[in-house]
């Protein structure tokens, strides 16, 4: 994607900010609470990357929203629409064919988030998530903002490393280099690589790479989107070539990277206590078998027992659909929160034209 394609922020959303009334006001009679009892929110957020950082004490940015399939989609068509993943937007529709939801079908978008435990500063990447967190400095009597993407990581075998490191070289039309294992890989694949892969469009870098001090990691783009939101890579993070196009200008030099590994997420909004959780890693997998002490361990750092309702928590945990739900006691279930759930075109305006492009 060239960088100079109009952001999503662009003309059209006036358009968007019409569609989105008239299917709210469709949508207002409703059994079930509004969103805007629950969230407090006087609108839904519109379908971005970008967000106001909320205040110290709440951790939730976004709202979970609805799409409709149409005939030609696949998960995958719409995941990127929406900027999120491809596991992201499987695991938020169980049951669903991802090749073939089918005209009309029901899409849940998993647009809303709970930021990563830690500082808010620099770029912070969830590996369990799958998603990218950038804090960047506000410019002057400007709202800090918070950028976010998802991101496909290091397969197992190949983990992405969790730590701290910072960015030490911005390069525009990367060459790969190819390490010396990558290429023993595919030889003994039948898929030979040469030393060197240059600038075009048989990189897998992308056109924008961003290397970590962490030895031989880079943030880069992609020539396979499909693979924003797996973990597909030999370690290194890649992003929709039109998302790196539009943070790469933004991150400077000498940036904090934090990658942490955090399956377990709560937050708190207008006084509910949120839990989203995501399938853990392989490899976690293997660690904790069933056990749910690390969620409980994260619920309990952050609210009483008795502000917990544990039963909620734990089908939370178990179903892992990467969807922040209130488990407050009496708080809305995860039917009531999908009922309730703003409705967003199928199309909208701010999506790639064509969605194999990059």
């Amino acid at each position: 994607m060239n960088p100079s394609t109009p952001s999503r922020n662009g003309f059209p959303w006036l358009a968007w900010s019409a569609v989105l009334c008239a299917s709210i006001c469709l949508s207002a009679c409703s059994t079930f609470p509004d969103w805007r009892t629950w969230t407090g929110l006087a609108e839904p957020p519109t379908p971005s990357d970008r967000f106001l950082l909320p205040p110290e004490g709440t951790d939730i940015v976004g709202l979970v929203q609805i799409t409709t399939a149409r005939h030609e989609d696949t998960l995958s068509d719409i995941a990127r629409r929406y900027d999120l993943g491809y596991e992201e937007i499987v695991v938020a529709n169980p049951g669903m064919d991802p090749w073939l939801p089918g005209e009309g079908a029901r899409v849940v978008l998993p647009t809303q988030f709970v930021l990563p435990d830690g500082p808010r500063e620099g770029l912070v990447l969830n590996l369990a998530a799958m998603r990218l967190f950038y804090y960047p400095l506000p410019a002057a009597d400007e709202p800090q903002r918070v950028i976010t993407h998802p991101i496909g990581i290091g397969r197992e075998g190949w983990r992405t490393p969790q730590g701290t490191s910072r960015i030490t070289e911005k390069i525009v039309q990367p060459t790969w280099t190819v390490p010396v294992s990558v290429r023993r890989e595919h030889a003994e694949k039948g898929d030979p690589l040469p030393p060197v892969v240059p600038p075009g469009p048989d990189n897998p870098l992308g056109e924008f790479a961003m290397r970590l001090s962490l030895p031989s990691y880079l943030i880069h783009g992609t020539n396979q989107p499909y693979g924003v939101g797996l973990r597909v890579s030999h370690g290194c993070v890649r992003l929709y070539p039109e998302d790196i196009a539009r943070l790469f200008p933004e991150v400077p030099e000498g940036t904090r990277v934090t990658i942490v590994n955090q399956p377990y997420m709560a937050g708190w909004r207008n006084g509910q206590l949120y839990l989203e959780a995501h399938p853990p890693l392989a490899e976690d997998t293997k660690r904790w078998g069933n056990s749910l002490k690390p969620m409980e361990k994260v619920l309990a750092a952050k609210a009483g027992p008795n502000a917990i309702d544990w039963d909620k928590a734990r089908t939370v945990a178990q179903e892992a659909r990467g969807i922040p739900i209130p488990v407050s006691p009496d708080s809305p279930n995860l039917a009531e929160v999908l009922t309730s759930a703003p409705k967003v075109p199928s199309n909208p305006p701010w999506a790639l034209a064509d969605d194999g492009e990059g």
